[in-house]
């Protein structure tokens, strides 16, 4: 199973994922961990982001495979990456930092 590590960056509560370096506002330049032991690393590096008020409530989510992309497996966290759902000029989606949509077969 692979994972992302996602949060909320505290100064503006905008929803970031965590890369190779720092953290990232593009789902498509989020870290994806394949191992359970590479994921609670992660974790545990996001802690420590958490402690020195960089983020907060850092947690992995759960993505998969779709069409050469990853996205989350998630309805919430395909939402929390993308953005309004009403709004598609508004959030990540405008951006071109949303994760691609792909129909499941």
């Amino acid at each position: 199973m692979s994972e992302v590590i996602t949060a909320s960056r505290l100064i503006d509560g905008i929803v970031v994922f965590q890369a190779e370096e720092g953290w990232v506002e593009d789902f498509a330049k989020a870290a994806v961990y394949d191992t359970a032991e590479a994921s609670k690393a992660a974790l545990e590096r996001a802690k420590e982001d958490e402690a020195r008020d960089i983020v907060v409530e850092p947690y992995s989510v759960v993505v998969e495979m779709r069409s050469g992309h990853y996205a989350p497996k998630a309805l919430r966290e395909f939402i929390r990456a993308s953005g309004p759902t009403t709004r598609l000029d508004l959030g990540k989606q405008a951006q071109g930092q949303a994760p691609r949509f792909v129909e499941r077969r």
